[in-house]
């Protein structure tokens, strides 16, 4: 029996997302990732790329098909990390349109995704599934109620997942970044002491972890990976 297998990796283009996906390619996974137009030269080489609208249906039922085609590296794993941030004021200042706009960018994607990959994961017998959400949804802060939210709301998704897929054999965890180190960040807050972040090669060890048959105990978890901030 083959052991090659795909997963599909969500804003492979981003700071995050492209150690994700140069992790999976090291470890011999089929990468599928679909990205934004015009981010195609971002993602690390080796990896498939499919431009689309993740928040789009049609857009993610097509590139998850993509990841599900090959019936010699069949999906056992979908890493959910696309996703955006926007502060702002307090929430009586913030317009509804920019808090329904946090949740669009970072939990739609997320289920989307998850749900158009779920019956390929159960029909190959079972896998991972991973979710980035943020120390912000467990941990507030001011002037981001809308990505506190979204990211929160994250976390509940995955625990639905876990709870209704777990006698399918596939789990879903979550990783709880702090503040990422990454360029983006490092231009937004200029300031800040960028020893204390967390690297994106600091988090990949524990999504490849939450991704493979290693972690098959483990589901419906939620891991700090808050590196020294």
């Amino acid at each position: 029996m083959s052991d090659e297998r795909t997963v599909i990796v969500t804003g492979g283009a981003g700071g995050l997302g492209t150690a994700t996906v140069s992790a999976f390619l090291a470890g011999g996974w089929r990468v599928v990732a679909p990205v934004r137009p015009g981010r195609h030269a971002a993602v690390p080489a080796g990896a498939i790329v499919v431009e689309g609208d993740l928040s789009d249906a049609a857009d993610v039922t097509a590139a998850v098909a993509i990841a599900a085609g090959d019936a010699g590296a069949p999906l056992r794993a979908v890493v959910n990390v696309a996703g955006a941030y926007a502060g702002g004021g307090l929430i009586a200042d913030t317009p509804i349109e920019d808090f329904e706009h946090m949740l669009t960018v970072n939990l739609r994607p997320t289920y989307l995704v998850t749900a158009a990959a779920l019956p390929h994961l159960v029909a190959a017998g079972g896998g991972g599934i991973v979710c980035v959400s943020s120390r912000a949804a467990v941990a507030p802060f001011a002037g981001a109620a809308g990505y506190v939210t979204a990211k929160a709301a994250v976390l509940a998704f995955a625990g639905a997942v876990a709870v209704e897929y777990k006698k399918a054999g596939v789990r879903c965890n979550t990783v709880l970044p702090s503040v990422i180190d990454t360029p983006a960040n490092r231009r937004s807050m200029p300031d800040a002491d960028f020893s204390r972040w967390v690297r994106p090669a600091e988090i990949t060890p524990t999504i490849l972890f939450l991704a493979s048959d290693a972690s098959a105990p483990t589901t419906g978890a939620q891991i700090p990976v808050y590196g020294q901030s």
